[in-house]
């Protein structure tokens, strides 16, 4: 019988890991998951990207993030709107 790390080892690809923390919301003014940063396009494709396009999106995450606002709730959403 195979050891686990063989087993595991045959599902393993080359390619560049999903960003997805499975966190699915998307900013209603941006238009990015809240989770992982990506557009809706990009999440839609990943699948069929190779891994230089992936991995340029992977560089761009970090830089999106200041672009999600933290939105509060209350009196105090509003009143600042």
């Amino acid at each position: 019988m195979s050891s686990k790390a063989e087993k595991d080892s045959v599902w393993k690809r080359n390619e560049v890991d999903s960003p997805c923390i499975q966190v699915c919301v998307i900013h209603p003014e941006e238009r990015l998951c809240t989770g992982c940063l990506r557009s809706i396009d990009e999440i839609t494709r990943w699948s069929k990207m190779d891994n230089d396009e992936r991995h340029t999106i992977i560089q761009e995450l970090p830089a999106r993030a200041p672009r999600l606002r933290k939105r509060r709730g209350g009196r105090a959403s509003r009143v600042a709107r």
